[in-house]
Order: C-alpha cells, then structure tokens, then sequence
C-alpha cells in the first residue's frame, strides 16, 4: 500500500512538445499548435448553442445525423483544446 495519489494514464504520457529536442522546432510546434488549441476551445464552447434548435424542434430524419456529427465535433474540440489557457 503507498500514499501516492493516483495517475490518470495521460498523465504518464509526454507532451508533444516534449518530444521534439530542437529549439526551432519546438518554437515552430507552438506557433502552430496555440491558436489551434485557442480555436478548438473557444468551438467547443460556443458549439452547444447549436444544439438548442435542434432539440427544440425535435430530432427528425436528417437532422438526428445532424446532432450526431455537431456531439462528434464538439467531443474533438474539447480534446484539442483542453490545454488552452494552461
């Protein structure tokens, strides 16, 4: 038995940026991956507002597939911006 607070899986995992040894290219990994995070979290929370027409009006036919891929857009912009402001 220890005292060690237990570790999610991810946590064990190394950041991308981590893995990349050269200064220019960590700098470059940044420029690019910042405003991604920044827009993937800013979707993520501005997307659910376009859940409420649909589910007021009631899901039917193609507007179920609809919701389907705006749940799968939603759940991918929560993973690729979970770090931003960190």
């Amino acid at each position: 038995m220890s005292n060690s607070s237990p570790t999610l899986p991810t946590d064990r995992l190394p950041r991308l940026t981590e893995l990349v040894d050269s200064w220019p290219l960590r700098w470059s990994l940044e420029v690019v991956t910042a405003p991604l995070r920044f827009v993937a979290f800013w979707v993520a929370v501005a997307l659910p507002f376009l859940y409420l027409p649909l589910l007021a009006g009631g899901l039917q036919g193609q507007q179920a597939t609809v919701f389907a891929g705006l749940l799968f857009v939603n759940a991918t912009a929560l993973l690729l911006g979970h770090e931003h402001g960190r």
